[in-house]
């Protein structure tokens, strides 16, 4: 019985392209094997997709397009012969960007979206010929821009003032709303480190119905070429909330001119510097729901946060993420 893993040096599997990828292989076997040759596989790539849903009919049959390579190595760590029966581990050390190499371009962060996905994976392989199954390991590391590539200065976030009124709305409101009033102040951070939370602060100035929760959606845009088309596709990656009616269980209302902040961490795999590439670009946005409680909201429990209804009042903000040291 024979099996191998990879062990990278760093545990958070963060990578820069000027810095080595080091780790070890490390097989276990009952019994000496016999081998042609160990290898190590270094593969980057942007995987873009279309899918049904934000697509025309033709468009939905490319389904998967052809994915763009950021990088591909192959290197023999240990030549033809044997291993010896236990554990036995294999150092590595493997460069991404030679020195003098200029593609700082093609070195995208990596991210884990729904229509656009950039991944940097390490391979194993052991090959022992036709009468012996290879072994094989595979395990993903994460890439982030180089150091001498970021701003030298911090980059101070861009707080933008927004108002959301039943005038500021593209669809109607609850019919209580119009005749009773409704405002909400506030200012939010636009431009941020991915280091740091998206911050901010709103106020409840007046609202004739009750509120039942206050919510900060995360979004991501994603775009890719297909032929002459551009098509785009916009989904949610996670909702914070900034007040729930749980809060305040006297008299199930949020207080009227009482500052509320605003604080969301930015979850690392599915958010990256804002690209605009080619073949592709990504970018984000931030929604702001106040929801209303009202009976005809108990008819759509299922629906989705970010769809215009009658009880909840949006504001959307673009959100410019930049990697900083």
């Amino acid at each position: 019985m024979s099996n191998v893993e990879l062990k990278l040096s760093r545990l958070n599997r963060i990578y820069r392209p000027s810095e080595p990828l080091d780790g070890k292989i490390i097989i276990k076997s009952s019994s000496s094997i016999s081998h042609n040759g160990v290898f190590l596989n270094v593969n980057g790539s942007v995987n873009l997709q279309i899918r049904g849903g934000s697509a025309g009919v033709i468009e939905s049959f490319y389904g998967v397009l052809k994915p763009i390579t950021i990088v591909k190595k192959r290197i023999e760590v240990r030549a033809s012969g044997k291993i010896g029966s236990g554990t036995t581990e294999i150092p590595f050390s493997v460069k991404l960007r030679q020195p003098g190499e200029d593609n700082s371009e093609r070195y995208y962060e990596t991210f884990h979206g729904a229509n656009v996905s950039t991944q940097y994976l390490v391979t194993v392989d052991i090959m022992r010929g036709y009468l012996h199954k290879s072994l094989s390991a595979t395990v993903e590391f994460i890439l982030e821009i180089d150091k001498a590539d970021l701003p030298e200065r911090p980059i101070a976030p861009e707080m933008v003032i927004f108002y959301i009124t039943q005038d500021t709305q593209r669809h109607p409101l609850l019919p209580e709303l119009k005749t009773g009033g409704f405002r909400v102040t506030g200012r939010m951070s636009t431009h941020c480190s991915l280091l740091d939370p998206i911050s901010g602060e709103l106020t409840i100035e007046a609202s004739a119905v009750p509120i039942s929760s206050i919510d900060i959606h995360l979004l991501r845009v994603e775009s890719v070429l297909l032929g002459e088309k551009i098509v785009t596709e916009t989904s949610l990656i996670q909702t914070t909330q900034a007040w729930n009616i749980s809060h305040n269980i006297a008299d199930g209302d949020v207080c009227r001119n009482m500052t509320l902040p605003i604080h969301v961490i930015l979850p690392r795999l599915m958010t990256c510097p804002t690209i605009f590439a080619g073949p592709f670009s990504v970018e984000f946005k931030v929604t702001i729901t106040i929801s209303f409680q009202s009976e005809v909201c108990k008819l759509y429990t299922k629906s989705d946060p970010t769809t215009p209804r009658l009880w909840l009042a949006m504001e959307t903000l673009p959100l410019e993420l930049v990697r900083t040291k």
